[in-house]
């Protein structure tokens, strides 16, 4: 199992860091590349045409301001794509997420949060879950500890640790 992470600029990666961390604690191998969809589009569209073949099984891409890359690999691949629109100081955003989620008909790209990485990390976990039972079975164990995580907190809470 293999995550491509693919992010249009090296500003990029404190945000993109974040979804490395998802992706150790789950044991799921990954390899992380700076490729721009203007500056460097024919790398891009080689990248997503040989993917597959490269032997990844999702695509995770992170970019800000126009944030065409997401779209730019599914355009090219099969695989399923997640876009993490990185926050820029354009329009706190919000410039990257319209154009990472506003996709035509048949180039779908998952889309999460402004700077969501932990979110890609997961939603890519998830994605292999459905080949690799073992990854389903470490995803219901996080929830569940996360909801363990959350319940501790509302008991402390309630007894006047505020």
């Amino acid at each position: 199992m293999k995550v491509g992470i693919v992010m249009g600029s090296k500003s990029d990666y404190p945000v993109v860091e974040k979804c490395e961390e998802i992706l150790d604690k789950f044991g799921v191998e990954y390899e992380t590349r700076i490729i721009s969809a203007h500056r460097t589009p024919r790398t891009a569209e080689a990248f997503a045409a040989n993917a597959e073949e490269d032997g990844f099984e999702v695509i995770i891409a992170a970019a800000g301001k126009a944030a065409h890359l997401a779209g730019v690999l599914a355009a090219t691949t099969p695989l399923p794509v997640i876009g993490i629109p990185i926050k820029s100081s354009t329009m706190d955003g919000m410039d990257s997420l319209l154009s990472t989620v506003q996709m035509p008909k048949g180039v779908p790209v998952a889309t999460v949060a402004i700077n969501g990485a932990e979110n890609a990390g997961l939603l890519a976990v998830q994605m292999l879950s459905i080949k690799y039972p073992q990854l389903r079975e470490e995803m219901t164990d996080y929830k569940f500890q996360m909801a363990a995580d959350i319940a501790a907190i509302d008991e402390e809470f309630r007894n006047g640790n505020k």
